[in-house]
């Protein structure tokens, strides 16, 4: 059976652009995933297909979740990769939006079916969402970095490139298998705090769908986003100066952050490790934990 599952066919798009986004590893802070239903859910995303998880997700990690009917009866939603289609006349081009877990099983056979799906669809740009977690702090402005495989597309937009090397993700994979294709990709990476890194980050999110409107040439109506990272860092503030301890820490990544070299020096801080469980400890514990 093909993992791909056609509920329709989203018929004259646009130079439409793929837009994905996985929950997990390449998720900090649900930055990208809630960066991408936010558009889904301004611009009237309607669902078009799936993708099913049969192949490639771990449902002991990733589990199905079950719920009543009517009362009575259960019913079981399983894990998928959903597909919709965005039609924005006024806009240069249409979406198409890919979400779901990352997959822990043949990563390869997974960017095949969605790179069969983007020349289906005649799909022109490929954008891949991440965020990652790093030693900055929440009250300076979100860093997006950003890859992509024409040179020329980084410089215009005045993006960062990384210099990592190391483990990668599914975004990662799937912008080489886009590559590979001959399909233009970027990918665009957000930096959120890594000491409450359990919750979710709207600001981080916005800082994605601010890059992704320019890589896209879409406008969102970002209102209610913008209003939720406000109150994110009010949150955050308010938690940071119950503790001493973490108020210095966090005082010393901004400090950092404002500096030209940008990153303080490991030596001269506690653990993050350490930071993110005690901070974590006050949010419970004072009920204010950011959502």
């Amino acid at each position: 059976m093909q993992p791909l599952r056609w509920e329709r066919r989203p018929d004259g798009l646009r130079a439409p652009a793929l837009v994905c986004a996985f929950k997990g590893w390449n998720d900090a802070g649900e930055s990208a995933t809630s960066a991408l239903s936010f558009v889904a859910s301004s611009l009237g995303a309607e669902s078009f297909a799936r993708i099913d998880a049969e192949e490639f997700v771990d449902f002991q990690n990733t589990r199905p979740t079950v719920r009543l009917v009517d009362g009575s009866s259960r019913a079981i939603d399983w894990p998928d990769y959903e597909l919709h289609a965005v039609r924005i006349p006024r806009a240069p081009r249409d979406l198409v939006l890919l979400s779901g877990p990352e997959p822990a099983f043949r990563w390869r056979t997974f960017s095949r079916v969605v790179v069969d799906l983007a020349e289906a669809l005649g799909v022109q740009m490929g954008v891949l969402l991440g965020a990652l977690l790093a030693d900055v702090p929440h009250s300076r402005p979100v860093s997006v970095t950003a890859h992509a495989s024409d040179p020329g597309l980084v410089e215009r937009l005045a993006l960062t490139p990384p210099t990592y090397e190391g483990p990668t993700g599914i975004v990662g994979v799937l912008h080489q298998a886009f590559t590979d294709a001959g399909l233009p990709a970027a990918s665009l990476w957000a930096a959120v705090p890594h000491y409450v890194a359990v919750a979710p980050n709207p600001k981080g999110a916005l800082a994605l769908l601010r890059r992704l409107e320019s890589l896209v040439g879409v406008t969102v109506d970002a209102t209610d986003l913008e209003d939720a990272a406000t109150e994110y860092e009010t949150q955050v503030s308010r938690a940071v100066e119950l503790d001493p301890d973490v108020q210095a820490f966090v005082e010393r990544l901004e400090r950092a952050a404002d500096e030209e070299s940008g990153r303080p020096d490991p030596g001269s801080l506690p653990s993050g490790d350490v930071i993110a469980r005690e901070f974590q400890r006050f949010l419970k514990q004072r009920g204010s934990e950011p959502n």
